[in-house]
């Protein structure tokens, strides 16, 4: 339930904490709008809880319409400051930004582990990530560029790319950091402001980089504003007039509901990154001991927890009975438990919703296929659920059909490579496959006529920031990542100027 912070000096937008490995730091909990950290208008406030223990960590301000609002007027000073600035100095800012990344890496990744459940040894490569996205935008700064259209000798043409302007962010709970960098790095690189919402789950690392803006006098205020709050607070950004584009990670559902929302505003530009079932095919020939470990990291990285999990397993009929005996081996060895224990595979499920809904799917799981290994939660504190894989299962039961955003595999039986992608491509998403063979010519059949925006040979969450990332079907539209993201915001601006040699002028009306 919400209650109010009491008010007094600057420090109520900090809280001193001591993480579970011994870390001590000022937390920040205040709304980030203009370069300050600032009270919710409405003074409200909520819990945020650490998923391995269900004990409250902190609480944070919550935003509401009004505080919406002041971002935007905040973002719009910031843009025409920011928008203004040399490529060659945006690109400086973010190096520099990527720079303080690497220099809290530690704090940045226990506050991660702590707020997120994932293992500390998974967040750091998280941080590391976040500061190669912008280091890699940094460097596209200076290159975005209009080029002269030749069109006669009359007339000299050419195409400006130009910032938006206010750009939203609405991010998940399962990539904090990473999906903040996706989002801010691209827009700014671009020269846009931005407005980022994270989930409410997860918001303590996204303040954390709004405190360490502070250090990066080079990027305007206001340049960069973080909320955080409920969907509510989301919906908001949505419908706001003032704000130009909107770039959302997160379920399907909602994606549909923030296209419906940004066309009764404003007509804003949406790009959705959205769920995903993607298929992880292993076919005879494919090396199998490597096969068995990138198909665990493919299902249980994050434990579960990836758009882009490899959660229908397909074997091929060859091997089918020798591979599942070895994964099961494999995933028994697996342990599961504290994220700050350097010995755990994977840690908690990030909220009690998601441990609720993830434990019901194993629930129907049950009725729909056997059960190799798993299917309990783990312990009675925490939100643990062991690594859960299910054989036997038909193609069009509920746990190989719908997303359970968890550590949970169905296992399907095929005969040929065109029955595999028959297979493969029945679902309604379309975000990532994998593909484990040793015959190159049939892996390139598998990854050009497969449904999926990413495709990993003999490897799988395999992300990188040159490569754009983004789905099929119902996995969204846009992409993220690589230089396609930039023209997600990005204008085009055609400009014709008449009489070059001729001495034409305006054309009139008779």
């Amino acid at each position: 339930m919400a209650t109010a912070i009491k008010k007094g000096s600057a420090l109520q937008f900090y809280k001193e904490l001591t993480s579970p490995n011994n870390i001590t730091y000022k937390q920040p909990i205040g709304l980030y709008i203009g370069g300050e950290f600032v009270a919710s208008k409405s003074g409200k406030v909520f819990d945020v809880i650490s998923p391995s223990t269900e004990e409250r960590i902190t609480q944070v301000y919550e935003a509401g319409d009004a505080d919406v609002d002041s971002a935007v007027i905040a973002a719009e000073k910031g843009f025409a400051k920011w928008s203004e600035m040399t490529p060659y100095e945006r690109g400086c800012a973010l190096i520099k930004v990527a720079e303080k990344i690497e220099e809290n890496s530690e704090l940045f990744a226990t506050v991660e582990t702590w707020d997120n459940g994932k293992a500390l040894s998974m967040a750091r490569d998280d941080v590391k990530l976040v500061a190669q996205t912008f280091r890699y935008y940094a460097g596209w700064c200076d290159k975005i560029s209009g080029k002269v259209v030749e069109i006669d000798n009359d007339t000299f043409n050419y195409i400006r790319r130009e910032p938006i302007g206010v750009c939203g962010a609405i991010i998940p709970w399962n990539f904090p950091l990473a999906m903040l960098s996706w989002k801010i790095a691209p827009a700014l690189a671009a020269g846009n402001s931005m407005i980022l919402k994270s989930a409410e789950s997860t918001p303590l690392t996204a303040l954390l980089f709004a405190d360490m803006l502070r250090e990066v006098p080079e990027i305007p205020k206001g340049t960069i504003n973080i909320l955080s709050g409920y969907g509510a607070a989301g919906g908001a950004i949505v419908a706001h007039p003032g704000i130009k584009k909107i770039a959302f990670t997160g379920s399907t559902a909602t994606g549909r509901k923030i296209l419906k929302g940004a066309a009764d505003s404003n007509l804003k530009k949406v790009t959705l990154e959205l769920g995903g079932k993607s298929p992880n095919i292993v076919f005879n020939d494919a090396k199998l001991d490597e096969a068995v470990e990138s198909v665990l990291f493919g299902i249980f990285y994050n434990q579960g927890e990836v758009c882009c999990a490899g959660t229908r397993l397909f074997v091929q009929e060859g091997i089918y009975d020798t591979f599942l005996e070895m994964l099961k081996k494999r995933a028994l060895e697996l342990k599961v438990g504290d994220p700050f224990d350097p010995t755990v595979s994977y840690g908690a499920q990030t909220n009690k919703l998601q441990f609720d809904k993830v434990l019901e799917y194993i629930a129907q799981g049950k009725k729909e296929g056997k059960v190799l290994t798993g299917g309990s939660r783990i312990g009675e504190k925490g939100f643990y659920i062991e690594p859960t894989i299910f054989t036997d299962v038909d193609r069009n039961a509920v746990v190989a059909t719908e997303e359970i955003f968890g550590p949970v595999l169905s296992v399907i039986k095929f005969k040929d490579a065109d029955e595999a992608l028959k297979f493969a491509n029945e679902s309604d998403y379309g975000l990532a496959a994998g593909v484990h063979t040793t015959n190159i010519e049939k892996a390139l059949y598998v990854a050009q006529h497969v449904k999926s925006g990413t495709v990993w040979i003999n490897t799988y969450h395999a992300m990188h920031p040159q490569l754009p990332f983004g789905g099929y079907k119902l996995s969204g539209n846009g992409r993220e990542l690589g230089e396609e993201v930039l023209n997600n915001y990005l204008e085009t601006k055609a400009v014709r100027i008449a009489g070059i040699s001729t001495g034409l002028g305006a054309p009139k009306l008779n």
